[in-house]
């Protein structure tokens, strides 16, 4: 049976890193694994992270730090709570199942 977790990452680098447990740890295929911003706006999170950090603008000085990150995983077979201990160790603000 197929369905899909939907999961949100504060920072475009915590999104990242969780794609490449879940493909890496537990198998998923990556063509399974998307990521977009969760509004209709281009963001790269919440807050800046790794390289990101020094050089971000302050919040409402142009930069694009005003959403969240969306990472959607579609299931067929796989474990769905490795799956999502893998992703909330990679720093998942929510889980949702759909």
């Amino acid at each position: 049976m197929e369905s899909t977790l939907i999961v949100e990452f504060a920072s475009r680098r915590a999104a990242e890193l969780a794609v490449e447990h879940v493909v890496q740890e537990c198998g998923v295929p990556r063509s399974d694994v998307f990521v977009q911003p969760t509004g209709a706006d281009n963001t790269a999170g919440k807050r800046p992270a790794g390289a990101d950090v020094k050089s971000s603008p302050e919040p409402g000085e142009g930069g694009k730090l005003e959403g969240t990150i969306e990472v959607s995983v579609d299931f067929h077979d796989e474990d769905t709570k490795q799956v999502t201990e893998a992703l909330k160790s990679a720093g998942a603000k929510t889980v949702r199942m759909r």
